[in-house]
């Protein structure tokens, strides 16, 4: 098989109708630094070479979050929780063993209704 080429980044879009509060949800509320401002479409750090975009639906792009989620891996999944309770994010309850999947998390709901977990493995 040959060499693929290099992937140097991986960036994740969600798309809103208020890109204003949206925005605000991973910049305010998760205090992802914004990484570039394109106007109608913004995308906030998430990690070393990992990106959240946020764009206002155009075109065939929906805002659509059914079936779909974000996952941020960290070490400090109770720390995490705190902040977020503690800066009003949509929570879905606390933070939780999910022994068939060897993780500990717990969810959240961006102002669209995309899914996103913070979760540890702990395996």
């Amino acid at each position: 098989m040959p060499k693929l080429p290099e992937i140097t980044q991986q960036i994740t879009w969600v798309y809103t109708s208020n890109l204003e509060d949206t925005c605000a949800y991973y910049n305010r509320i998760l205090g992802l630094e914004l990484e570039r401002d394109e106007g109608k479409a913004r995308i906030f750090n998430a990690g070393e070479q990992a990106s959240i975009g946020v764009c206002l639906a155009f075109e065939d792009r929906v805002v659509q979050p059914s079936g779909s989620m974000i996952t941020l891996v960290t070490d400090d999944v109770d720390g995490w929780y705190s902040l977020l309770k503690d800066r009003g994010a949509d929570l879905l309850g606390p933070p939780r063993h999910l022994d068939e999947f060897g993780v500990y998390s717990f969810f959240s709901r961006d102002p669209n209704g995309y899914m996103i977990e913070v979760q540890s493995f702990t395996d």
